[in-house]
Formats: structure tokens, sequence, C-alpha cells
């Protein structure tokens, strides 16, 4: 027997709410589009209640997802449920995930209720749900901590009610992999209509045993994997997918199961992530981290030369992964570029090939050949950056000494001005840019994190800089690529200027709709 086990991505959900700054709408749809290339079955792509951010977030990656069934999460109120429908009506097809804590510690302490008030809850949600569509899951939140006997008698009923999943979540990653197992057996064996619905789980990484636990449940029957991809999420993270799903292609002798993940799109779904959620891939990260497929021992790599499997489970080329270098330099054309995107995997519409030719020669002058990485850092840049540009880096100039002290003057286009202002520090040059930066836009911003990456190998390896910035109680991710530091710290903050305008624009505008 080789039963299929669905994969079920929440990094646009779980993971997201989990970062430092929200994603834009552009940012989440290059992250669906990823997923979807990927061949995820399921991706549950928001909570649409919880702001008009989230709601038109779904709403978007309803118009464009079209080969992945696409979720959104409703808590058992009705308004949530038809905000959750609302937003994906655009849909034929569509999958509403209803929530509801279901051990003792959540119904006295956070929800107030008896189990019997519980039950009624999940029954009436699960039915109001069923007349948007017949795609319901239900998740038992806390079902590691949860009695048994209240954990059966709860899935019978909501089966019962209609819903055609049901999710099991280790909530706070509380179990151990023998625990977990036992509570899905358990299920299969006292819950007399189990065989009418799908078995999910839902992992936590508190304990590090969220992987463990997926395994340990598809070993008892469970069909559905709910995960992110790089296991970004609440606290420490939810199940990795990229190693749930090259365990089951790994170990498929034990586990009798498969996925119809398109698995050389595991590296760069993650690289993609990776970057737009500004949250860096430990090097010893299973799977997709870049020591993952590296040897330093000497006894290692003469084993390696002699056959790749003496140390190598998996193949490198399974998940994507290649060390090919272009050679690409100020001289190459266009096509060529499209052409070694195209390589790589994307496709025309996914990036604007004239605003990449643009970066590519910038960079090609500054450092004469072009790697991959290059081309793929400037393609990310690039899409991150959102319509319409109020501010605009004209030109800057610094003059720092060995003391720290340091003035710079910034030129900025600021829609249809061009403004210069000149600042002085004494925390060397990039302090002095940001305040030069700060006065011309009158926005008074706490940065709150300032991180520097080298993007490739070398002299004349890209920079990138992510900060993060507070902003009257919200927070702002910026983002700067350039080879010089200075330059890409100063593109970051430009990168923040624009989200805040924009951000501004919008309040405006509901203001004049609202007669402010």
């Amino acid at each position: 027997m080789n039963e299929k086990v669905i994969i079920f991505d929440t990094s646009l959900r779980d993971g997201e709410q989990a970062l430092q700054a929200s994603l834009s709408v552009k940012e989440k749809l290059q992250i669906a589009f990823a997923l979807e290339r990927m061949k995820v079955d399921v991706m549950e792509v928001g909570f649409p209640i919880s702001s008009p951010g989230d709601f038109n977030s779904v709403r978007e990656i309803s118009k464009n997802i079209k080969n992945t069934t696409i979720c959104s999460l409703a808590r058992c109120v009705d308004k949530d449920i038809d905000a959750a429908a609302n937003a994906m009506s655009i849909l034929d097809h569509f999958r509403i995930h209803i929530f509801l804590g279901t051990s003792n510690l959540h119904m006295q302490s956070k929800l107030r209720k008896n189990f019997d008030e519980i039950v009624d809850m999940a029954i009436h949600s699960i039915k109001y749900a069923k007349r948007y569509t017949n795609d319901i899951e239900f998740s038992c939140e806390d079902a590691g901590r949860t009695s048994l006997d209240n954990l059966c008698r709860i899935v019978e009923y909501a089966i019962s009610a209609g819903a055609n999943t049901i999710n099991i979540p280790d909530t706070v990653g509380y179990t151990l992999p023998n625990q977990f197992s036992n509570i899905i057996k358990m299920l299969y064996k006292k819950v007399p209509n189990i065989d009418q619905a799908v078995i999910s789980v839902h992992c936590h990484d508190d304990l590090g045993m969220a992987v463990g636990n997926s395994i340990s449940a598809i070993l008892s029957g469970a069909r559905q994997i709910e995960g992110t991809m790089n296991g970004i999420g609440e606290r420490a993270g939810n199940a990795a997918l990229e190693e749930v799903i090259m365990a089951i292609i790994s170990r498929k002798d034990i586990l009798k199961v498969h996925t119809n993940i398109e698995t050389k799109e595991i590296y760069r779904t993650s690289k993609i992530i990776s970057q737009i959620c500004n949250m860096p891939i430990p090097a010893n990260k299973a799977i997709i981290g870049s020591n993952a497929f590296s040897h330093s021992s000497g006894i290692h790599q003469d084993g390696i030369l002699k056959n790749r499997e003496n140390y190598e489970i998996i193949s490198p080329q399974i998940i994507g992964l290649k060390e090919v270098q272009l050679n690409l330099t100020s001289r190459s054309g266009r096509a060529a570029v499209r052409h070694r995107m195209q390589q790589m995997g994307y496709k025309d519409v996914e990036y604007n090939i004239d605003e990449l030719y643009v970066s590519f020669l910038k960079l090609a002058d500054k450092k004469g050949q072009v790697f991959d990485y290059d081309l793929e850092a400037l393609a990310f840049i690039n899409n991150q950056q959102e319509t319409p540009e109020h501010f605009r880096l004209e030109y800057f100039n610094v003059k720092s000494s060995s003391s720290g002290s340091a003035i710079a003057s910034v030129t900025l286009i600021c829609g249809k001005n061009i403004v210069t202002k000149t600042a002085a520090t004494s925390n060397g040059p990039v302090d002095a840019v940001y305040r030069a930066l700060h006065k011309i836009s009158g926005y008074k911003m706490l940065l709150q994190k300032f991180q520097l990456f080298a993007k490739g190998q070398g002299k004349d390896a890209l920079g990138q800089v992510d900060i993060i910035v507070d902003y009257r109680n919200r927070k702002f991710h910026g983002i700067g690529l350039a080879t010089d530091i200075i330059e890409s710290s100063a593109q970051a903050l430009v990168n923040v200027l624009n989200s805040i305008w924009r951000a501004n624009q919008v309040i405006l505008t509901l203001n004049k709709v609202n007669g402010i």
C-alpha cells in the first residue's frame, strides 16, 4: 500500500503571523507562486478577519493561484467564517479551516466554557461554514493536551456535522513522538466515523519534535501534514515541510506513502521564503542549510569522491540545488539574462526583465562577472519593491573618519520634488545617511534591527541590508542590495520610507471615504 499524504502549507498564515514585520500583498504573492510551483496540495494563506490587509491578501492570492486549494482560517465565530468565505469567494472551490480549543486548560482559562458548550460551538460553526463550501477542516486546538475521551468525542461530532478533514495539532509542541502516535491510533480505534474524514496533524517545534511527531503520525494513519517551509512559525516554529517531504521520499520503505511535491522546487522555494521573510536559514539546517551537502573531514571527502552515497542519503539535485556559475558580464544582453532566469525556473511574469537588466548592468560594471546567486538576489529585491515609489535615492556623499564622526549629504526624489539634506553624527557613515533621510522624510521612526549579509563570495559580493523600523507602533521591513554597504543601507531605509508612504496613503483614502 502506497497512499498519498496531503501536504498542507501554512507559511503564509502560521509562518507569516510570527514574522517581525508583516508582508506586503506582492511579497505574499511571490511566496504563493513558489508554493504553487512546488505543488503543495493546500495553501493556508491567511486569517481574513484579523485585518483588512490580511483579507485583501487572501483575495489577491485567490485571484492568482490556479492549481492549489486555497484555505483561510476562522475561529468558531460566524463573522470569522463570513470573512474567510468572502475573501475566497472568487474561487469555485476553497477550504475553510475552523479551530477551537479543546484542552481543559484552553476551555477553562481562555474560552471559559465547558466541554458541552465547546461541542455545540464546533457543530454550529461547521454547519454554518457548509453554507459556503463542502471543504471544511476542523482543528482541535491544543489536542496534545486534550483528554483522549474528549478528543474522540469532539472528533466524532465534528465529522458528523460535516467536517471532512480533522486536524490534530500539537499546538505547544508538548508531546513526544510515541505519545503523539498513540493519540492518532486511539482516534482510529475509538471514533466510529473516522473513515469519513482525513486525519491531519499540525505540530510545533517547542521541544524540537515537530518533524518527528509528524512522521510518527503518518505511521499511525494521518494522511495530511501541516507545516511551513524552513519551519518558520510561532515561537520555535512549525514542522519543516522540506524535512517531512524528504523523509517520506527517503524512507518510503518504512512509511509506504508518497506526495505529489515537485522536489526540485524545494531549495528555490526555501530561498525565496527566507529572503522575503527576513529569516536567515541556519547553515546546519537539514535539507536546505548551506552545510547540508558540505563535507569537511578528509575521510568524508575521500568517501564522497569514491561514492556520494557513502555520506549523502539525499542527492542535492533532488531538491533543485545546483552550483552553476554563469559567465554573465556587462557585455551580456537582455536575452542572456532572461535565458538564465528561465534556466533557474523563473517565468517571465514573475519578474520585470527591464528592471532586472538595469540592475544587472550596474552590478556587472562593478564586479565584472555576475553569478546565479547575484541574479537571483537582484530578482528578489526588484520583485519586492511595490509601485508607486514615492521616494527614490538619487545621490549620496559621505565623509567619515576613524573617530566615528561622519557627514552625509543625501539627495532624494520625493514624488515630483528633489530634496537634499546634510546630517552629521559621531556614530559612523550609515547613521549619518539615515539622519539625512529622516530629515527629508519627516517620519518619526525608530530603527529596531539592522542586519548585514554577504550575498555571494569574494570582495565584490553583494551586501544585503535588512532593517526593521517602528513607525506609529507598526513595524516595517526594508531591504537594500548593493556592492557598497552604505548604499545598500540607504536603499533599505528608502524601501521602508516607500512602505510608510503607501500605508499613509491608504489611511488618507479611508479618511476621505469616511468623511474624516
